[in-house]
């Protein structure tokens, strides 16, 4: 099952992470963006597909910038609950660190080969086309297409969740306090 190694790398007694099963797809096709700041401060882009999330680690976050090429390392596929999660993995867990939802919503395939894979954003914060293409093994480019939200905004400038509206201490300091 492709959620076996998401449930090896995490134990759910101590972690709020949903747990790994497979889940029916939604009829339009979800993606998630959480920003993460567990050893290194990164933002995790996940697509829908076959009941799983497609995972990337994206080390500096996506850019509205088409000359950009950001690193998206393919990590395990993590369960579709999971596009909810925002919240503390705890200390010594596998990921710890705080996670944000830093962006969500639907997706449309518009092209797919063995090394890429053009969609459409459908956002509340990432918006139009976006190709991720395959490199080397699990490493992708992330790269903005030069469409009509090429330079819509600067990543960093979103510096609160969609879902509570806190930024990374309030969650922290939340969710720490339960």
């Amino acid at each position: 099952m492709s959620l076996d190694k998401y449930n090896e790398k995490r134990n759910f007694k101590k972690t709020r992470e949903p747990k790994g099963k497979k889940e029916n797809p939604h009829k339009r096709l979800k993606f998630c963006v959480q920003h993460h700041l567990a050893s290194h401060d990164h933002y995790d882009f996940r697509l829908e597909l076959d009941g799983v999330l497609k995972s990337f680690a994206v080390p500096k976050g996506p850019s509205y910038n088409p000359k950009d090429k950001r690193l998206a390392v393919m990590v395990e596929d993590h369960p579709l609950s999971y596009r909810n999660f925002e919240g503390i993995i705890p200390e010594g867990e596998y990921g710890g660190g705080t996670v944000m939802l830093w962006d969500r919503g639907y997706y449309k395939i518009d092209y797919y080969d063995e090394n890429v894979l053009k969609i459409t954003l459908y956002g509340k914060r990432l918006k139009g086309s976006w190709s991720l293409v395959n490199f080397k093994d699990n490493n992708f480019l992330l790269i903005k297409e030069n469409d009509k939200y090429a330079n819509y905004a600067k990543i960093n400038t979103f510096k609160t969740s969609i879902k509570s509206n806190l930024t990374m201490q309030e969650i922290k300091k939340k969710y720490l306090n339960k």
